[in-house]
């Protein structure tokens, strides 16, 4: 199972949710009647009574939750899907990314990974610098040229002055 969407506040008074988006199918995955299991699982399955996006961010509501209260109780909430095909895969999911070391192209450790911001345009990659602080990092090919899982590594190739943000 792949995890699709966290949930995040609840929006409203009549059971919708805000979801932090973590797949590249959005309008494949949250349509009316689709389930989704969660984790933890005993909150779910979720099937899915309605779908909206409000100011770049979607909202979902449930069947059975009809109110704020049962909204909030969902929050922190992982939603998980089988895959759809192989292109579902090609990105990294927080979890996976989390406690990698951060190195520089010479091999230089920076720091390590602490999270993953998924945003509509691009996605930043959170490092926790060795020398205290953190730094956002643009998840794009041309700044983050390599990650490698088995190295337990994150390469990265930061313009000049961007590191120093993060002190």
């Amino acid at each position: 199972m792949l995890l699709v969407a966290r949930i995040g506040r609840a929006h409203g008074l009549r059971g919708e949710v805000t979801v932090q988006v973590h797949t590249d199918s959005p309008d494949e995955r949250f349509v009316p009647g689709a389930e989704l299991a969660t984790d933890p699982a005993e909150v779910g399955p979720l099937l899915v009574r309605g779908v909206r996006v409000h100011q770049g961010r979607y909202l979902l509501a449930f069947e059975g939750v009809t109110d704020r209260t049962g909204a909030e109780a969902l929050r922190g909430t992982r939603l998980l899907a089988e895959e759809l095909d192989e292109d579902e895969d090609e990105g990294w999911y927080e979890e996976e990314l989390l406690g990698l070391a951060v190195v520089d192209t010479t091999g230089t450790v920076l720091g390590e990974v602490s999270g993953l911001h998924t945003r509509q345009v691009q996605d930043l990659l959170e490092v926790r610098l060795v020398g205290g602080g953190t730094v956002l990092v643009p998840f794009v090919e041309e700044l983050v040229p390599e990650v490698d899982e088995e190295q337990g590594r994150v390469v990265v190739d930061p313009p000049a002055g961007l590191l120093e943000l993060g002190e």
